[in-house]
């Protein structure tokens, strides 16, 4: 939950002891507030970010998935003011990137990837040297920073933060992203680097966030963090989007069929396996993976299964059926894995 940084301490106690669902006013606007058109970015002449365009709606939480290189970090840098546009625009609530980047540079929060914390200061030090580069109230600034803190478990730690885990810090820096209330804000992996019981707290806070109306974009390697938390999701590569919807509405456009994982005891018996697959009408994909396992989609269900693979691929250790997952279409439509 976030307090606004005007309440008073007799108002901040009604709020902390009403109910959740009296605190938040999701916004269902259709209204856009990020729209980037034509944005592109080149390095030496290679387009790092080539041309994409796409709207995010207020109030949402847009996920932007994408392979190692694919230019999903340079288009976070070029959306926060960091990185100059090659060419191409974007407006970030009423501002152009190109021309008003100053007046953008208030209304964001960003997380980076890499924890960036001062670490001879405290947790709470951190947090208001922030607070203060934007300006804020001293006293809502005290009461903010406290709140946050508590929030995500790093309250009343008087250490400075060189002794903190990387966990920690990473907590910390989601704090001092929102310190100042921004209406976006940008999360570059997020739960990288925390335990399952840290992510898991983040996750929630993050949907509280969203529940504030608050827009969010996100950048991960998790598949299961973009599926659990996005409401739409843009797919990346070689700097442009080759995708984009809701969950469902991508693996009703990306379907593999069914999913069959074969695992095998030696990698002579995962080739012959394969080579038999690939060959069968009603299988669409075989992917290899590590620890000589196979991925297959197929058409046909039960029936394919009984009828053409199992007579045929005899020689696995074992067997999984599952349902099509983002990581599945992900795959189908990159052809490489998201760490790749």
């Amino acid at each position: 939950m976030i307090i606004n940084m005007n309440v008073s301490i007799k108002e901040k106690t009604q709020i902390e002891n009403s109910h959740p669902s009296q605190l938040y006013e999701t916004d269902h606007s259709n209204e856009y507030i990020i729209e980037v058109q034509d944005l592109t970015k080149s390095f030496n002449g290679l387009k790092a970010v080539d041309g994409i365009s796409l709207k995010i709606r207020k109030g949402e939480l847009f996920s932007l998935l994408g392979p190692n290189g694919a230019g999903k970090s340079t288009t976070i840098r070029m959306l926060t003011t960091v990185l100059k546009p090659s060419n191409g625009d974007a407006r970030i609530t009423e501002y152009s990137l190109i021309k008003e980047k100053s007046k953008i540079k208030p209304l964001i929060g960003v997380c980076p990837q890499e924890n960036v914390v001062f670490e001879a200061l405290t947790a709470e030090d951190n947090v208001e040297f922030v607070g203060r580069m934007h300006g804020m109230n001293p006293a809502d600034l005290k009461e903010r920073t406290k709140f946050l803190l508590e929030k995500m478990n790093i309250a009343g730690r008087k250490k400075a933060t060189k002794t903190f885990s990387g966990g920690m810090k990473r907590r910390l820096n989601l704090v001092m992203s929102l310190i100042h209330q921004p209406q976006i804000l940008f999360l570059d992996e997020p739960s990288a680097g925390l335990d399952p019981q840290a992510r898991r707290l983040v996750w929630d806070f993050i949907k509280e966030l969203k529940n504030t109306g608050m827009t969010i974009v996100l950048t991960t390697h998790d598949m299961i963090e973009a599926d659990a938390l996005s409401d739409h999701i843009a797919i990346m590569d070689q700097g442009k989007i080759i995708a984009f919807g809701t969950l469902d509405e991508l693996k009703s456009g990306s379907s593999n069929g069914n999913i069959l994982e074969l695992s095998f005891s030696t990698r002579k018996a995962l080739i012959k396996a394969k080579n038999t697959l690939t060959q069968m009408k009603n299988v669409k994909s075989v992917k290899e993976m590590q620890n000589n396992k196979l991925t297959i989609s197929f058409s046909g269900g039960i029936e394919t299964f009984k009828q053409e693979i199992l007579p045929n691929v005899d020689s696995f250790k074992s067997l999984h059926f599952r349902e099509d997952s983002l990581e599945d279409i992900f795959l189908k439509l990159t052809g490489r894995g998201l760490r790749d």
